[in-house]
């Protein structure tokens, strides 16, 4: 699959790149997709000076006006679903199924969400004080409002293993609430992102109200950090980078919202239902080849219960297909890029070094003779202290610490540099709810890794700063606005 040479989107404008154009690679098949452009530090700017000079217009707008284009949309991306998922199909190497239901469906379905989140009222009232005459003025009672307003202009860096989701969670509610946005996608699989500014675009959005630039490397990402137009950064990404773009922003005192690293601890109770917990934690393995903060990666299992998870585990892994991710029936498809293929080995090799023993996976499907893939690993024997436990791989493998008592457990869990989501598996839900009290993790996940789209989400510690999802979102991308009056 190749398409034409892509051009940034600023201002309105389809652009030729100052500095050219770089492939972007299957990760399947190690072939080209298409050209994704680079942009110059200079275009990056004029981006966010076009988000800026669309501001007022845009934050003033009606919102049901602004309702209408993203339902629009949305309209428009499922009107092109079959080529938009074989784009994010290509591109990230997601399985077909994948590409199809949790990126490409889910990306318009939250441009659908923020339609509505567009409606919502911004305006709550506040008590009546009652003041005493004084220095500040004479006796009444005051009245207050606390009103949501826009940010203004957002830069949305987003991650590379969710190229419709991820974006349409930063875009969608930031337009809904009035902002303007400059949008640089992760350089692995950005061509998605542009589909999406199209229809947007076709949509009927103004000139300067979403503008999407690209780069391979640091020019683009830090111009879209550092520019004097941009009031709030809103990133996906690892915490490493997280670090830099925050000093940044704190240089300017710019707004933040992060989304950073995980480590997921699974907390397996003695009582609790095996084979569901490794129906869960094997999520790891199968759902994008474990390249998702969200991840339970570390399994944390009552003593009792550590032969019988970890025969589970093995026999969970060994039944799922790994290869072509185009193909039916696949289910392990390959990693993003063989830097990050060879990085995840040398975290396996690292764990063997610190004593941990590969219990399955560790070597590279034989099958496959081409493409970035890593085979489901789990890591046995491991202990608290090992690099592989505490830092983050952000690939198929998992690593087992056995602990003793409950207590040990949750203090096993929240020794952590990260907090972003845990689980907890018990036949005990008055046991597992209190357990996931004790959890220092932005969201835990009882008997289930799955997730209410209405819940707040976002991390405590080196997790992240700040909370989206659901109407979370929109308070994110807005600012708090007091209006006092007397009575």
């Amino acid at each position: 699959m190749t398409t034409a040479p892509q051009r940034l989107f600023i201002g309105g404008a389809w652009t030729e790149p100052d500095h050219g154009h770089y492939e972007v690679i299957n990760p399947a098949t190690e072939q080209a997709v298409g050209l994704a452009p680079e942009a110059s530090r200079e275009q990056v700017y004029a981006a966010a000076a076009a988000a800026r000079e669309a501001f007022p217009a845009w934050s003033r707008s009606r919102p049901e006006e602004r309702a209408t284009i993203l339902d629009r949309a949305a309209d428009l991306m499922h009107r092109d679903f079959a080529a938009n998922a074989a784009l994010a199909r290509a591109e990230s190497g997601a399985t077909t199924g994948t590409a199809r239901s949790m990126q490409v469906a889910v990306g318009a379905a939250r441009f659908r969400r923020y339609a509505k989140g567009a409606l919502e009222p911004v305006e709550e009232a506040i008590s009546p004080q009652i003041n005493e005459a004084g220095p500040m003025g004479r006796a009444g009672v005051f009245g207050a409002v606390a009103v949501r307003q826009p940010v203004g202009v957002v830069t949305c860096i987003t991650s590379y293993n969710n190229p419709w989701a991820n974006p349409a969670g930063k875009v969608a509610p930031a337009l809904a609430m009035g902002n303007t946005v400059v949008v640089k996608p992760a350089p692995q699989d950005p061509l998605s992102v542009y589909r999406m500014a199209e229809a947007l675009a076709e949509a009927g959005v103004p000139p300067g109200v979403v503008n999407v630039v690209t780069g391979s490397g640091l020019e683009a990402g830090e111009a879209a950090v550092d520019s004097p137009d941009v009031d709030m950064v809103s990133f996906t990404g690892s915490t490493h980078v997280g670090q830099r773009i925050a000093e940044v922003c704190g240089r300017g005192v710019k707004r933040q919202l992060m989304e950073l690293g995980g480590k997921g601890a699974a907390v397996v109770l003695d009582d609790a239902d095996l084979d569901a917990a490794v129906a869960g934690i094997g999520t790891t393995f199968s759902f994008y080849s474990g390249q998702i903060c969200t991840a339970p990666t570390r399994v944390l299992v009552q003593r009792g219960s550590h032969d019988a998870l970890i025969e589970k585990l093995v026999a969970y892994a060994g039944r799922l297909a790994v290869g072509d991710p185009a193909a039916p029936g696949t289910v392990v498809g390959p990693v993003i890029s063989a830097a990050h293929r060879d990085r995840i080995e040398s975290y396996v090799e690292l764990g063997r070094k610190e004593g941990a023993r590969v219990v399955t996976g560790g070597e590279r499907p034989s099958h496959v003779d081409r493409g970035f893939y890593v085979a489901p690993t789990l890591l046995a024997d491991c202990t608290n202290d090992m690099r592989v436990v505490r830092e983050e791989i952000f690939g198929p493998v998992v690593v087992v610490v056995p602990f003793d008592h409950e207590e040990e457990g949750i203090a096993l869990a929240n020794d952590s540099d990260y907090g972003l989501i845990d689980y907890v598996w018990s036949g005990d839900v008055a046991r597992a709810f209190r357990v996931a009290r004790q959890l220092r993790a932005g969201g835990v996940g009882v008997n289930t890794i799955g997730r209410n789209m209405e819940a707040p989400f976002g991390g405590f510690k080196r997790s992240g700063v700040g909370r989206d999802v659901g109407s979370y979102a929109l308070h994110a991308y807005s600012e708090l606005q007091a209006i006092v009056w007397p009575g």
